[in-house]
């Protein structure tokens, strides 16, 4: 078996662990080990650090929010080294991290929203322009505690950033514009809510974001 086709076999292996890594919803588990609730039956129901926060408090929703990005970058880590640093397998894992957090084979399909593991990711193939929108976005919760309007603007601005400074970078471009997209998907609910101006902010009760 050629050289090629051994690191394409990796990459697969590499994408399915991605997956799998993803797939670890740590908010269910955080949840159920300190309270003994599924959270997925409270509050928002979304599998997410807010929810989280909002459940057991701060704490341990920034401890969700942190370990849920750092799976992402983990699985690409993982497919780095398994695939020789191939650029289109570390980009295919990454969206392959994030749909196992979005929809978790270990816990019946039933995830979050992807935004802390998109974060992880993205600040693993394009650190500086994750940072950017970062602030971005952070500045954009400050002001009007949309967080569902901050996720959006994060997502969308990194690969616009990226085609506009980095074009060369196509294989963090195109994983960073399907990350878009499914984050737009898995908020078409708060799309819709924020148009009609009905949406829910942070620290309210039923705010379901990360």
């Amino acid at each position: 078996m050629g050289d090629e086709n051994v690191i394409v076999l990796w990459s697969i292996l590499g994408i399915v662990i991605a997956y799998l890594i993803g797939s670890i919803s740590t908010s269910t588990i955080v949840v159920r080990l300190v309270s003994g609730k599924d959270i997925r039956h409270h509050g928002s129901g979304n599998a997410g650090a807010t929810n989280t926060l909002r459940m057991l408090g701060t704490k341990w929703g920034i401890a969700v929010l942190v370990v849920d990005a750092l799976k992402g970058m983990i699985a690409l880590w993982v497919v780095y080294g398994l695939a020789h640093a191939n650029p289109v397998a570390l980009a295919l894992s990454a969206i392959a991290v994030v749909m196992g957090h979005n929809w978790p084979i270990f816990f019946g399909f039933r995830g979050g929203k992807g935004i802390a593991t998109t974060i992880g990711v993205l600040l693993w193939m394009a650190p500086l322009m994750t940072i950017i929108a970062g602030i971005l976005c952070l500045i954009v919760i400050a002001l009007t505690r949309y967080v569902s309007l901050g996720s959006l603007i994060l997502t969308i601005l990194i690969p616009i950033l990226l085609g506009v400074f980095v074009p060369s970078h196509e294989s963090a471009l195109w994983a960073s514009i399907v990350l878009a997209l499914l984050s737009i998907y898995r908020h078409r609910e708060n799309v819709v809510r924020l148009l009609n101006g009905k949406e829910r902010k942070l620290f309210d009760k039923t705010s379901d974001h990360f």
